[in-house]
């Protein structure tokens, strides 16, 4: 665990060097220059993108992730795993994006009464497919090899720097909306580039290739699992966009309101981001295990990562919620984007379960039960689809996040009885219950804080921070909820200590 935790804190750390050059991004600069309209369109453009991506991928992400320690031997360039784990995402890129040009005419109806605004840029998401499908797998090879911390400073820091730039350019009219859908394109472009450079001078990159390496067993067993995972994909990852196309296509919400939603998802998005590098160290790790049949190890890791991504995502949660009314006050136009303060809320509780619970779904995945995620994907998509169907109607961007948040709710349940059932894994312990009273005490205690915010939001958002922030770490640290994070501090407190 130890190297999950040192990789995790340098992706975090990048994470949110990132997450503060999004936030004067997304709550200065957009919401004062963009049109709610407008937002929603490059927040449309690039899911329709990533969701032709994710297909594109044909699975190879998680296939790569199982099946590289078959091919692993650094002597022999790893048996030639890169060519295999490049080719299957070009192929997919090819046939994916041949399928999205046949489907014009559908996808241009959906979007009802803005298709008019998407279809002036229905072309340019091929290549974005292109450029998102060949990063996603490049950065997942760096996973792989454990070298998460530059492809993470890529999407988290130089990401948002290039679409900053972007949106300044069109703020400042340099370039108009067409100039700005294809400066964000452009943006994912770079990021592409700068990833491909550092892969082909740290890892190995080689094309050559044995294909008697292949056997008739290992080619069987790749193309039934990778199969399993393109069907599951079909509706795994039309949950994770289901959203955001349902608002875009009902009349009464739009890419108006698609772009009040992006806000709130940000801020929502900032609860998982520290999620994102423990599960890109850890995930290799439970996949070695899982091949070397060690049940017990993979789920002593489920415990631990478990743990700590509920002490993260929650006490986040907490701090953004108690500082929601001051977050609207400070950024532009926030009389208007406050209608999402909901969608915060929701969607921080669904992502407070994801986070718990995501590494339970990675067992099954990495098992000899890999199936069971494509009846799992079904079942969400299904369920997905008749809640927002039912709530969008009836309570606008709110009702996209509880729809979410109810389909979370079920699903996970659901996939946590699999995964108890199928490995016996469990991440609960008497920490959670601990974790659990420690954010309720917290929000509690909010409520004796005095209110500033008539002198200055900054000044509450401070003060409230602060103090809530410091209590509950003290209180973490105590209770030793993170024996990891415990043994960090000591460090350093000791090292202050011998200093003086």
């Amino acid at each position: 665990m130890g190297v999950v935790i040192r990789q995790s804190l340098k992706g975090t750390v990048l994470t949110y060097i990132g997450a503060a050059i999004g936030f004067v991004t997304q709550f200065f600069i957009v919401t004062k220059y963009l049109e709610p309209e407008i937002l929603g369109l490059t927040k449309v453009f690039y899911e329709v993108g990533a969701f032709c991506a994710s297909f594109a991928l044909l699975g190879i992400m998680a296939a790569g992730m199982r099946f590289f320690p078959y091919f692993k031997d650094p002597e022999k360039q790893n048996n030639g795993f890169f060519f295999y784990y490049l080719m299957v995402p070009l192929i997919g890129t090819v046939l994916i994006s041949a399928i999205y040009c046949l489907c014009k005419q559908p996808v241009i109806s959906f979007f009802g009464k803005d298709s008019d605004l998407f279809t002036d840029f229905f072309y340019l998401v091929v290549p974005l497919i292109l450029i998102l499908t060949l990063w996603q797998a490049l950065e997942n090879y760096s996973n792989i090899n454990l070298r998460i911390a530059v492809p993470k400073g890529v999407r988290e820091v130089g990401l948002r720097i290039f679409l900053l730039c972007s949106y300044l350019l069109y703020a400042f009219g340099y370039i108009g909306v067409s100039g700005l859908v294809l400066a964000v394109l452009a943006s994912y472009g770079l990021c592409l580039l700068i990833n491909a450079v550092y892969v082909s001078r740290t890892q190995c990159v080689s094309l050559r290739h044995d294909p008697k390496f292949i056997t008739h067993d290992l080619k069987s067993q790749y193309l039934k699992y990778s199969g399993f995972l393109i069907l599951a994909a079909i509706s795994g990852n039309l949950m994770n966009q289901l959203d955001i196309f349902m608002l875009s296509s009902v009349k009464e919400q739009g890419m108006y309101g698609v772009g009040i939603y992006t806000i709130a998802y940000y801020m929502a998005n900032v609860i998982d981001m520290p999620s994102r590098s423990i599960q890109a160290i850890s995930t290799p790790l439970a996949a070695d295990a899982l091949k070397r049949g060690n049940f017990d190890e993979a789920n002593r890791l489920y415990k631990k990562v478990s743990i700590h991504q509920l002490m993260i995502s929650s006490l986040l949660l907490l701090i953004i919620w108690i500082n929601m009314d001051n977050i609207y006050a400070i950024i532009p136009n926030g009389e208007t984007y406050c209608q999402g303060r909901y969608v915060v809320l929701l969607l921080g509780l669904s992502k407070i379960i994801v986070t718990t619970l995501a590494f339970g779904g990675i067992l099954i995945q990495f098992s000899k039960y890999y199936y069971w995620t494509l009846f799992i994907s079904i079942f969400i998509t299904i369920l997905s689809i008749g809640t927002n169907l039912y709530f969008i109607p009836r309570m606008g961007v709110a009702g996209a996040a509880f729809a979410t948040l109810i389909a979370t709710v079920i699903s996970y349940s659901y996939q946590q009885f699999l995964v108890q059932k199928k490995v016996h894994g469990n991440p609960f312990t008497w920490k959670t219950v601990w974790m659990i009273l420690i954010v309720a005490g917290l929000w509690g205690l909010n409520f004796l804080i005095p209110s500033v915010s008539h002198v200055s939001p900054w000044l509450d958002i401070a003060m409230r921070t602060t103090v809530i922030g410091l209590i509950g770490l003290a209180a973490v640290y105590l209770l030793q909820i993170s024996p990891e994070l415990n043994n960090i501090v000591n460090k350093y407190k000791n090292r202050i200590l011998c200093r003086q």
